[in-house]
């Protein structure tokens, strides 16, 4: 899936003034709908782990992939998907979600 931050977006005057970011937030929120676009809705959402490599600036386009985590979850009915953001063959950010029940201490 493609995405780009249009330069209006309400979250870019405050992040950064004069040299507007695009949040990681809000990749991450794109990241999701992208997820719950091939998935249909989705249970509570964890992201373990989630790395930013290089900024997105406004206007820049980048595509999110999907692929299986590599580790299999041994929660019954959970389910785990790696993620990339790329801009071309850059990484901007990756990282996991994971999807279903959480594991208890009880």
């Amino acid at each position: 899936m493609e995405i780009v931050i249009g330069h209006d977006h309400p979250s870019l005057p405050g992040h950064f003034p004069g040299r507007p970011v695009v949040p990681g937030v809000v990749v991450l929120d794109r990241v999701v709908a992208a997820l719950e676009q091939a998935h249909g809705p989705l249970p509570p959402l964890r992201l373990p782990q989630v790395k930013f490599l290089q900024p997105l600036l406004p206007g820049e386009a980048a595509r999110i992939e999907f692929a299986p985590a590599s580790v299999a979850s041994s929660v019954p009915g959970e389910r785990r998907w790696r993620f990339h953001v790329l801009r071309g063959h850059a990484t901007i950010a990756s990282g996991e979600i994971v999807a279903g029940p959480v594991e208890s201490d009880a």
